[in-house]
């Protein structure tokens, strides 16, 4: 059966990363693309895509910077879509929706709270730099709130429930889970809830095993059978998390938005890798991959052929 069987998610490339901090970070459209169709061939059932500038790496938020890799990704395979509402934490929430009203995604990630967004430490590893925009991006997230207001949340909300779109919700503290439980209880968003609980970002709850299992504790409380449960961890702690999840029923999440890294010093040189990685820690447990098609019917999605491109 489809719920018993384990999805993996890629987050392509992200708004985090920078490309000074490795030559596998996927810039342009066709390296998105190019990407995202070698981590769905590698068994991730969906795929999380943020836009570059294809000149400097920089986030970009437009509709129109997403469209050429939309298209490829749809024409070529059967992957799940979702589509970003983080964008960056410099953004506003009317910037960050904008790619998924206009392209009306299965899916779009929606961050469920307000935290601080310390991406600061990268600028001790790193000392060489392509664009001028990198180390001031990490520098000023020492002043850094990612802002996720009830307000903003609820704008996310009414734009994109009419669109047909369920979310990834992403929750990086206990509070956020509550966040989420006041919006399911008020009706605006319906089960099953796809929970991606976030792990060993600063500003946000730890990567320790006590810290995974006291999410899916207070997840399991609030929200009993009416989730879906996956995770993803920064750096170092993506698989050993992803590992510990899967042994307890959940989903996992993998790719470079998260981790740059396949192993102690080892760069990831495609997403693709670190699916890979991921499927044999899955399938080493004993279980199976979910496809997208099962994926779908995991989620309660609304179809490839219902999205906006």
């Amino acid at each position: 059966m489809a719920s018993s069987k384990v999805i993996i998610s890629c987050a392509v490339t992200g708004s985090i990363h920078t490309p000074s901090m490795s030559p596998h970070l996927p810039v342009t459209a066709a390296e998105i693309a190019d990407s995202a169709l070698g981590a769905a061939e590698a068994g991730a059932a969906i795929v999380h895509l943020h836009a570059r500038n294809p000149q400097d790496g920089r986030p970009d938020q437009s509709p129109e910077a997403f469209e050429p890799f939309l298209k490829v990704i749809k024409q070529a395979c059967n992957v799940v879509v979702n589509l970003t509402t983080g964008g960056s934490p410099y953004m506003t929430v009317e910037e960050r929706v904008r790619p998924a009203a206009q392209w009306k995604p299965e899916v779009a990630s929606l961050n469920m709270g307000s935290m601080n967004f310390g991406l600061f430490p990268m600028l001790k590893r790193y000392k060489d730099w392509k664009h001028e925009w990198e180390p001031q991006m990490l520098e000023g997230s020492h002043d850094l709130v990612f802002r996720n207001s009830f307000k903003d949340i609820r704008y996310a909300l009414d734009t994109l429930n009419a669109t047909g779109a369920r979310y990834e919700f992403e929750c990086y503290d206990t509070s956020h889970l509550y966040n989420l439980h006041y919006f399911w209880t008020e009706g605006l968003v319906k089960a099953p809830l796809f929970i991606q609980t976030c792990f060993g970002l600063l500003g946000g709850i730890g990567a320790h095993p006590d810290d995974v299992m006291h999410m899916k504790r207070t997840a399991d409380r609030l929200f009993g059978g009416n989730y879906r449960w996956s995770v993803l961890a920064a750096g170092r702690n993506q698989m050993p998390v992803a590992a510990m999840a899967a042994s307890m029923g959940g989903h996992v999440r993998v790719g470079l938005e998260d981790s740059l890294w396949l192993g102690r010093g080892k760069l990831a040189e495609s997403n693709a890798a670190q699916v890979r990685q991921a499927r044999q820690i899955i399938e080493g447990l004993g279980l199976e991959i979910a496809t997208p098609d099962e994926a779908r019917e995991i989620l309660s999605l609304k179809g490839g052929d219902k999205v906006g491109f």
